[in-house]
């Protein structure tokens, strides 16, 4: 386990190196610390004292990849790709294009975004796999030609529907929850409780849809019809046998949604006011403050990759079928 471990953790190096270079790229390249500066001082007329203060204030006025004003060491390291891009890999990430210490916002940001972010995926996981089962429990039924039909009609439905509706709906009208904002603390629940019921509900038909095509493939299989000849109810083979045997492919969805737990929900942390990464990051891209873009963008790689490793170590668990040798 140790050794499988160590292996895919240095599979990961260099995707994150290659991640962070191309956002080097990206931003520095073919957007240049002239333009970063002309669209952060966001006035008519610039002159080019005032873009060489804005770079040497905020520390752009470096080359990008070889200082030859410099000795020795410093003539690589004295440059825009270690001081900007590849001091990241130290979580570090310094100030903003605004002059905030990013480490410090992300610390309390972070906080709002998990609080939306798990219990939406908890409760979705649980209510989608609940009902995909109760679908293939009545299958060549009407109640599995209605539940398509609801999950089709759902998936149909934009997402900014089941914000603006359930804002209108229980916020406006009914009253039951504030329609936006945030507080910190034991009261911060009648903030969530709408952002997440929001996203348990407009997920349940592509979640149900997904999940129950995987039920549907395994219970098709010879193992289920053996469990049968042995005497157990449908009941006993779905949540012994079939549910057991779809957990594979649905762990491996889950792994798109690890990034999200840290990174936020951009459409609900903007649509319901809550201070957390994903309004962070819209901020950013609002304000064009690229300190903060680059930042999300390296976090949400190093998210990704480490949620690709704790699926690979939970397969282990659900099947033991599967060797990490």
């Amino acid at each position: 386990m140790f050794a499988y471990l160590v292996r895919r953790i240095l599979y990961a190096i260099p995707i994150l190196i290659g991640v962070n270079l191309i956002t080097f790229m990206l931003f520095f390249v073919v957007n240049s610390p002239d333009d970063m500066a002309r669209a952060q001082l966001g006035k008519k007329y610039v002159t080019p004292a005032m873009i060489t203060q804005w770079k040497i204030s905020h520390g752009y006025n470096l080359p990008l990849y070889y200082n030859a004003e410099q000795a020795g060491i410093a003539k690589i390291t004295d440059t825009l790709l270690v001081k900007k891009s590849l001091s990241q890999f130290t979580f570090n990430f310094g100030n903003s294009d605004q002059g905030r210490n990013i480490n410090t916002d992300i610390s309390q940001r972070m906080w709002p975004s998990l609080a939306i972010a798990v219990p939406s995926l908890v409760l979705g996981l649980f209510v989608n796999i609940v009902f995909a089962l109760l679908v293939v429990f009545f299958r060549y039924t009407f109640f599995e030609l209605s539940a398509v039909f609801m999950c089709v009609v759902l998936m149909s439905i934009s997402g900014l529907f089941y914000i603006i509706a359930g804002q209108y709906l229980f916020a406006k009208i009914l009253q039951l929850v504030p329609i936006s904002g945030y507080v910190p603390g034991l009261d911060a629940w009648r903030f969530l409780l709408l952002p997440v019921a929001v996203a348990v509900i407009s997920s349940i038909g592509a979640g149900t849809r997904w999940y129950r095509t995987i039920f549907m493939e395994e219970i098709s299989k010879e193992y289920v019809r053996t469990a049968r000849a042995k005497g157990l109810s449908n009941l006993a083979v779905l949540f012994r046998h079939v549910l057991k045997n779809g957990m594979l492919p649905i762990l491996t969805g889950v792994v798109v949604v690890i990034p999200s737990l840290f990174m936020g929900s951009l459409l609900l942390e903007s649509f319901f006011g809550v201070p957390g990464l994903g309004n962070y990051m819209i901020d950013a891209i609002r304000s064009q403050d690229f300190a903060i873009v680059r930042t999300m963008v390296f976090l949400g790689t190093v998210f990704y990759v480490i949620g690709l490793i704790l699926t690979d170590i939970t397969y282990t668990l659900v099947d033991p079928r599967v060797r990490l040798e």
